[in-house]
């Protein structure tokens, strides 16, 4: 018998959560985040779900459009860190790619490229995240740089939110007025009086579910596609998210413990009285996180029941004393939907690891089969 450590991949699930946020926004053009192998989730096989459903796709780097290119798939791709050498752009043509441009590296090495190709650009400008993006008093010269182009067809105009997914902060409305200065003077020029009003997008799944005011040409949803919450509390919109992943094994031991006696290494939980334990086939070599703390939830046959001691590289250690009779072989959900309905957010897992979702469904090695329904 197999190890029965797993990982299912529900695409429809995708498709609901991509179908929420076009709800959402009807009027705008969807751009389905993917990259990080589509956040752990299977960037190939997610975009073929998508690809009929969305505007676009993007990735962070040209190793993954090509994944995706190779794979079939005709949508148009951005680049969300452009191309990281001038020797590159050759490549992003070569596949039809777009580009975001952050630097006026980039609007030279553009400038250089004696290309016929013609791309689309999307101008990033920094509005106050201060991790990409042009300077917002350069942001109508390296417009106009941009524009006077032969190898660029179309430029949006785009910039990234720090503070979306904490919905009591005002950084968000700071960055929107910083980014509606920057470009003012771009929308004021006169191309645009000629009727080519540059397309813009602000908004990330954060910014979708909870900003109406930054709905615009073009939303980026990311972490929602994958039924994840960007949100710490609870939202109206997000709480109708379906969860995508779901991480589960086997129940592969049982034992009785006393009072006083301890669990896994260190020896860091001790009973406080009569305990059943079970060991189930999963840990850091499969992708839960060893930083889970004792409490962590775990669902046993749908039942939650609380991890104690260390997780360790193949195993971990579920207190069980209060569930239903508990057998050999049954299902242990770290996240995701058990098999009869109930579900574990990974949210509320990562909590307990002092990390995030994105973190978790990201890094999943490859040790533990994976399915896709």
């Amino acid at each position: 018998m197999s190890r029965p450590t797993q990982i299912i991949i529900d695409l429809k699930a995708i498709q609901a959560n991509c179908a929420l946020a076009q709800s959402l926004a009807p009027l705008s053009g969807t751009v389905a985040v993917v990259k990080g192998d589509a956040y752990g989730h299977g960037a190939l096989e997610v975009a073929r779900a998508l690809e009929a459903q969305v505007g676009m796709l993007t990735v962070s780097c040209l190793e993954e459009a090509i994944i995706l290119r190779e794979g079939g798939i005709q949508k148009p791709i951005l680049l969300l860190e452009g191309c990281f050498s001038a020797e590159e752009i050759a490549q992003a043509a070569l596949h039809n790619l777009q580009l975001v441009v952050h630097t006026q590296q980039q609007v030279r090495e553009l400038q250089n490229s004696q290309l016929e190709h013609a791309f689309k650009i999307w101008l990033k400008i920094d509005s106050g995240m201060h991790r990409l993006g042009i300077e917002p008093t350069m942001a109508a010269r390296s417009y106009q740089q941009l524009s006077s182009l032969a190898c660029v067809d179309e430029i949006v105009l785009c910039t990234h939110l720090a503070c979306a997914d904490e919905l009591k902060s005002d950084f968000t409305l700071k960055q929107l007025s910083s980014y509606t200065q920057a470009i003012a003077p771009i929308l004021s020029a006169s191309n645009v009086s000629q009727n080519k009003v540059p397309e813009q997008s602000i908004a990330n799944s954060a910014g979708i579910l909870a900003w109406p005011q930054i709905r615009l040409s073009w939303n980026r949803p990311g972490i929602m596609l994958y039924g994840l919450s960007p949100f710490a509390e609870s939202h109206p919109e997000a709480d109708k998210l379906l969860p995508a992943m779901t991480f589960k094994s086997q129940v592969i031991a049982l034992r009785e413990i006393k009072e006083g006696e301890g669990v896994g290494y260190g020896q860091t939980w001790q009973a406080t009285g009569s305990s059943t334990i079970a060991t189930v086939a999963v840990g850091y070599g499969d992708g839960y996180p060893r930083a889970a703390k004792s409490g962590t939830p775990v669902l046993i046959n749908g039942h939650r029941a609380p991890l104690v001691g260390r997780v360790s590289m193949d195993m971990l250690c579920v207190d069980v004393s209060d569930l239903p009779q508990v057998n050999l072989g049954d299902e242990a959900v770290l996240w995701g939907v058990a098999t009869h309905g109930q579900s574990l957010c990974a949210n509320e897992v990562a909590s307990f690891a002092g990390t995030i979702a994105y973190e978790l469904v990201t890094r999943m090695p490859t040790r533990a089969k994976r399915s896709f329904i």
